[in-house]
């Protein structure tokens, strides 16, 4: 037997519902003779009747009804199975994975992901941590499709970094820490230090900016997690160099927040493949994510 045919089986349920084939030809928008060959295609097809015609509403047999029940599931499935493709085609659905870099998870991130879920609901964005240069290769081999990265970053190919968002680096000092309210890095080379791990961009960048004073600082330890950092920094166990988001990063007032002389900003960029080749899903998010610039 040939496969039953979605026209027909819509045929057969408007049939039933609106209670006549004229009904059912003006609401389909096909010719009534048209209606009719679809219902007694259908009929050929499983070999027995599935209309009762003969009153003044079209009547299903057993075997109609059974049909138009089934039939009703049918077509749900149908258009439901239309609608998820046309929303991932248009963009408002689907799943997008997103790469983050640690220094940004900690404010940007949540309030990232909180404006997509109010602008896109229905696609689902799959959040990876990492370096940025993790990030980066990991965009290049296709494991994620978006990334958040610091600035600079090497060149790829067929990969494009789009500047992002500028946070000022801020020295992070105990308390109860005498200071300057400007602090320069001959200040703050002799002191207990809190210092990023050695393969971090923040890492790279500060050392970058004592060397630019011809000092050489020491870590009394290396901490690449900046909520453990700043608790670190709260106990009085050292000060650090951290971007600087969100007046809660003082802790109700257990650190200094204090500025840089020379001033240091950290950079933020988005990372993608070449806007031609993205799906639309990621396109979406692409946008949404550049609308929440600064």
């Amino acid at each position: 037997m040939r496969a039953l045919n979605l026209d027909q089986l819509r045929t057969l349920v408007s049939v039933l519902e609106l209670g006549s084939f004229s009904a059912a030809a003006r609401a389909l928008h096909l010719a009534q003779p048209t209606i009719s060959l679809h219902v007694a295609e259908l009929e050929s097809k499983l070999g027995t009747p599935l209309l009762l015609r003969g009153g003044p509403r079209v009547q299903p047999t057993p075997a109609g009804e059974l049909l138009a029940e089934r039939a009703h599931r049918l077509l749900r499935d149908a258009d439901e199975a239309i609608e998820l493709v046309q929303r991932q085609r248009d963009g408002r659905a689907g799943r997008v994975r997103l790469g983050s870099s640690t220094g940004a998870m900690v404010h940007l991130l949540p309030q990232l992901l909180e404006a997509l879920d109010a602008a896109l609901p229905e696609i689902d964005v799959q959040v990876t941590i990492g370096r940025s240069s993790e990030l980066m290769a990991k965009l290049f081999v296709g494991d994620v499709d978006l990334a958040l990265v610091a600035l600079p970053q090497p060149r790829y190919p067929q990969i494009r970094v789009t500047p992002w968002r500028s946070t000022p680096m801020m020295a992070m000092l105990p308390a109860r820490w005498p200071a300057p309210k400007l602090i320069t890095p001959q200040w703050l080379a002799d002191k207990p230090l809190i210092l990023n791990e050695p393969d971090t961009h923040v890492r790279r960048q500060v050392m970058d900016w004592f060397a630019g004073a011809g000092v050489l600082p020491r870590a009394r330890i290396e901490m690449s997690f900046n909520e453990v950092t700043r608790r670190l920094i709260a106990a009085g166990y050292g000060a650090a160099i951290l971007p600087f988001e969100h007046p809660s990063e003082a802790l109700d007032g257990r650190i200094q927040v204090l500025r840089l002389k020379p001033a240091m900003p950290r950079r933020l960029g988005v990372a993608c493949r070449s806007a031609k080749t993205l799906a639309a899903p990621i396109r979406s998010v692409l946008d949404a994510v550049m609308a929440f610039r600064e």
